[in-house]
């Protein structure tokens, strides 16, 4: 039986940015790797090709953009809870909490990830999407989650806390330039961190998480090799 994983995050190209090869390797693994998104992304910059979109066309183009991404991920899939771009903290939190128990209950995962409580940036939407995860997962509405992983941040480590494990970019960066550059509306703000994606960019190269949560335990102490065995790893 597959070892499902859930990726919980606030906007399409976060998973690029900060999960695209251990979701691919998730899925060549034989995982069935799935993806909740809490907004459609539809108030992200634009870059000039794409400046004169309105809102709901913004979010309709990053929608696809997203079905573009997950091919190239080998998401098995992709569930947006439609939540306003940029106002995740505003939201109703009976109804957003809901939205994520109900993908979770679905999809009954044994282990997800999501950003970390600073939101790895302090990005309003990213804190949001964290903390409604966290409360789903910690408070007994998804029997199924054994683990819960956040993104590393500097906030985190600077907490005492290190990787638990560590996805090298390099042997794979080519599908991980090609998921960022299936958010093209979004090549401005992809662009200014990782720098052009011909080129591979040395000082981002591992994707980091540390596990938060495993069955009543915050901050458990685990080996990298036990992680890796359990999500199912090679």
């Amino acid at each position: 039986m597959s070892n499902r994983i859930v990726f919980s995050y606030a906007h399409p190209d976060d998973e690029s940015f900060l999960s695209a090869c251990l979701i691919r390797q998730l899925a060549e693994s034989g995982d069935q790797p799935a993806l909740l998104l809490a907004t459609r992304g539809d108030a992200g910059g634009k870059n000039g090709a794409y400046a004169h979109l309105s809102k709901m066309d913004l979010g309709h183009l990053r929608e696809k953009e997203m079905g573009r991404a997950a091919g190239v991920l080998k998401l098995d899939a992709v569930e947006f809870l439609g939540f306003p771009d940029g106002k995740l903290a505003e939201c109703d939190e009976q109804a957003f909490l809901q939205g994520v128990v109900a993908f979770l209950n679905r999809r009954r995962p044994s282990g997800v990830f999501t950003f970390p409580p600073d939101g790895g940036n302090f990005h309003p939407d990213h804190m949001a999407i964290s903390r409604i995860t966290t409360k789903a997962v910690v408070g007994g509405q998804c029997p199924s989650v054994k683990q819960l992983y956040y993104t590393m941040s500097e906030p985190v480590m600077n907490a005492g806390h290190k990787p638990t494990f560590s996805v090298d970019t390099k042997p794979m960066w080519d599908v991980k330039a090609e998921a960022l550059r299936a958010h093209d509306s979004q090549i401005i703000g992809i662009e200014r961190y990782f720098g052009k994606l011909h080129d591979f960019p040395e000082t981002k190269r591992y994707e980091s998480f540390v596990i938060a949560w495993e069955q009543g335990v915050f901050w458990p102490e685990k080996s990298e090799d036990c992680a890796r065995e359990e999500l199912g790893l090679r």
